[in-house]
């Protein structure tokens, strides 16, 4: 009976998988169709170096941003609804100018602020396969399916040349995770109190200058850290053409990011509990930043501000959810949804390191080698 019962839950799973398939491939046909057509444009231009640099560049820019939007100008737009998309555009956009111009200027034509220049990341692809341009398309899917992946281990990897690279920034974002995790705990179990007692009824006019201002903080230091993801299809030192090329690409796609108000992957935001407040954003944005100001100050090493993240509003639901419940009943409900998840942004963020990790051991000849390495010295 036992066997009998495990199969059934087992079809059921399966069925529920294969209609929810099913429902994204029937809801999302003009994606799909554009999917297809990116995908055949890409197997096309492949073997055409310079094409294939920018088609990759374009591709990653708008992927990357639209999917890590949701840790930056997420809560942004969440707590922004009522304001015209064109005006947070311009203000967005102008600190993404300003901050990629001042790497430009400072560190020779670099923009990713010397994320790039790591051992594993300093050489420009001087060629590219198909998978390389591939990665950005799985990346498009993946955020339309509202998962979030680590742009930092889908893009960086399939290019880095070095496994010790792959596990440093591996290592840097597992720690960013802890960190992120322990901290919102602390800070939103102290908060909760707070807010229930200053923070009631509507938020006053501050606020909103407040959170303009640290949300715009929290963008320029995540550029700081994630523009290498975007860039690393592009030669290292970027002359004043490509440099303009590559700025005002970007500051088009966060015009239309906007213009869509997150696109889909905004919804992990607004499912979390009072994310939508402007006092709860500022919140947020104050604390996120502070965490990546750190990281970016503590080595040039890229990480994943994905696993931040979600470690972040995983702790910071977790919090709420001890501060809040006094009684038994309520307080179990509300720790197993802060469970649910925080464990459903990590297993998608898992998913997303599994597949970088499988593009780079097929597209790079030398990692495979070291690992081949590694696992005969470890047996």
């Amino acid at each position: 009976m036992a066997k009998l019962k495990d199969q059934n839950i087992n079809q059921d799973a399966l069925s529920k998988a294969a209609y929810s398939l099913f429902d994204f491939t029937k809801k999302e046909k003009s994606f799909l169709l554009i999917i297809c057509i990116i995908v055949s444009i890409a197997g096309a231009i492949t073997p055409y170096t310079y094409l294939a640099m920018w088609f990759g560049f374009g591709l990653a820019a708008y992927s990357a941003i639209a999917n890590d939007s949701i840790q930056t100008i997420g809560t942004f737009i969440a707590s922004n609804q009522n304001r015209k998309w064109y005006w947070l555009w311009l203000f967005m956009g102008g600190i993404f100018v300003a901050t990629v111009t001042y790497s430009w200027f400072t560190f020779n034509g670099d923009v990713s602020y010397q994320r790039l220049q790591v051992p594993g990341l300093d050489k420009a692809p001087e060629s590219f396969v198909f998978l390389q341009l591939a990665a950005p398309i799985v990346l498009l899917v993946m955020t339309r399916l509202r998962m979030p992946v680590s742009t930092t281990f889908l893009l960086l990897n399939v290019f880095t040349y070095k496994a010790g690279t792959i596990v440093d920034v591996m290592t840097k974002s597992f720690i960013g995770y802890l960190l992120a995790f322990v901290i919102a705990i602390i800070v939103w179990f102290v908060l909760e109190k707070f807010v229930k007692t200053y923070l009631k009824g509507e938020a006053r006019n501050f606020w909103y200058p407040l959170q303009w201002l640290t949300s715009g903080t929290l963008w320029a230091v995540w550029i700081m850290q994630d523009a290498a993801n975007i860039a690393v299809f592009l030669p290292r030192q970027l002359n004043v053409w490509e440099f303009l090329g590559y700025a005002g690409f970007v500051f088009g796609g966060l015009g239309f990011l906007f213009y869509l108000k997150g696109d889909k992957i905004q919804g992990i935001v607004n499912e979390k509990t009072r994310v939508t407040d402007v006092r709860a954003a500022t919140i947020v944005d104050f604390v996120y930043a502070i965490i990546l100001f750190y990281f970016k100050m503590l080595s040039n090493v890229p990480m994943s501000t994905t696993w931040v993240f979600i470690g972040l509003l995983g702790g910071r639901e977790l919090a709420i959810a001890l501060a809040k419940s006094r009684k038994l009943k309520k307080r179990k409900a509300r720790l197993y949804r802060a469970y649910m998840l925080a464990r459903k942004d990590m297993l998608k963020a898992l998913i997303g390191l599994i597949v970088s990790l499988i593009l780079a051991l097929i597209i790079n000849k030398g990692i495979r080698e070291e690992l081949y390495e590694m696992i005969t010295g470890i047996f």
